[in-house]
């Protein structure tokens, strides 16, 4: 435990970041595939993660009979750990005749079990990511041996089944044990306080350098978003995580000129309730604040209903797509967004934002999104995808 010695400034200190049990998963499958295949477990295992941060961990319990190996890899979730820190995370390799990876889930790895998820109903709860990495690292472990056929992968996690209950898979429709996620690979520290202090010294030093405009995202996703899909430039941004409040506070007092805010709609559609902190921990008003809108909206009981029992804002808005209503539903939660940014920003700040979702793409904006975004042009605009401002 703590071998991984990745740390990020955070504020004033320095805080150190762990891995996710994708890159457990994806360690644990080469340890065992290297076994099944040498006759050998590695020391040491190297997984080179989607963040370009390598982690190298050591395989733990190796194990082996007729035509299958096992080891098991310890998850470390840095400082300010979560609920899975400290637990194991299990692969079983299995050789197959014909080519290719097939990725399952054994115990204490949860089954999905409604729609709208990263996964299909009925599939194991091991993201699309870390299969990638699994995948990839069986693969390897394949070509350096010479090997030829495929391998049969099954992920486990032993304390699984009692892990879940302390997250939301429940209530997410994920059944009998946790999610194997990640995609970035590195768990980056979550600390309230050193992340505030964290987004205030970024804004600090755009404030210093010149910049006026700020291009504010909750994180990973939105970072892509604006650069990849909106083509903004991300020159002059920074990640808010959830603190939404906080960020507006402190470019406000600073002076800025204006904030564009480009989030996740699961992110904003809290936002536009009212709540400042949009960790889930603090309040998940989701389904209420959509299915709110939708009944403003004309929505009939069966639509409000079905908006208000979807498992992700996906299947809401397929839900009002079915209805007819996803327009004017954006639409007034774009209003309700606009009015609560405005007034936790004050007369000086101009303020707007843009919501979307991976899936479907843009799904609303606020009236002055479009001009604030034109503060932001990338290099290189003509590589938009569509969703474009």
């Amino acid at each position: 435990m703590g071998g991984f010695a990745y740390e990020i400034p955070v504020g004033r200190r320095r805080l150190r970041c762990g891995y996710t049990t994708g890159v457990c998963a994806a360690a644990a499958a080469r340890g065992a595939a290297e076994l099944l295949l040498t006759g050998r477990l590695p020391a040491l295992v190297r997984v080179e993660t989607p963040a370009g941060i390598p982690v190298e961990v050591e395989p733990l319990e190796g194990a082996a009979g007729p035509g299958w190996a096992a080891c098991s890899i310890r998850k470390d979730g840095g400082d300010d750990p979560d609920a899975t820190h400290g637990t194991l995370i299990r692969a079983r390799v299995e050789r197959t005749e014909a080519p290719g990876t097939v990725i399952d889930g054994g115990a204490g790895v949860g089954r999905v079990t409604r729609p709208g998820l990263d996964q299909p109903v009925g599939a194991a709860a091991i993201n699309r990511v870390p299969r990638q990495m699994i995948a990839g690292q069986v693969q390897a472990a394949l070509a350096a041996a010479g090997a030829s056929g495929g391998l049969r992968v099954e992920i486990s996690a032993p304390e699984g089944e009692a892990l879940a209950r302390k997250t939301f898979n429940p209530r997410l429709g994920i059944v009998g044990g946790i999610s194997i996620l990640g995609t970035s690979g590195i768990v980056r520290p979550m600390s309230e306080a050193a992340l505030v202090d964290s987004l205030r010294l970024e804004q600090d030093m755009h404030f210093a350098a010149g910049v006026r405009d700020l291009l504010v995202t909750p994180g990973n996703y939105g970072e892509t978003f604006a650069r990849e899909t909106l083509g903004l430039s991300l020159d002059h941004s920074c990640t808010c995580s959830n603190y939404v409040g906080e960020a507006i506070d402190h470019a406000a007092g600073l002076g800025f000129r204006s904030l564009l805010l480009v989030g996740h709609i699961g992110k904003l559609c809290k936002v536009a309730a009212g709540v400042m902190n949009t960790h889930s921990r603090v309040a998940d008003g989701r389904r209420e604040t959509l299915a709110a809108h939708t009944a403003l909206c004309g929505g009939d009981r069966e639509t409000v209903e079905a908006v208000f029992q979807a498992v992700t804002t996906d299947d809401a808005v397929d839900c009002l797509d079915r209805a007819g209503l996803r327009g004017p539903v954006m639409a007034s939660l774009a209003r309700a967004l606009d009015r609560r940014l405005k007034e936790r920003a004050g007369e000086d700040l101009a303020i707007g934002a843009v919501f979307f979702s991976n899936r479907l793409g843009v799904l609303g904006r606020t009236p002055d999104a479009e001009a604030l975004a034109a503060r932001h042009p990338a290099a290189a605009r003509e590589t938009r995808k569509e969703g474009r401002l």
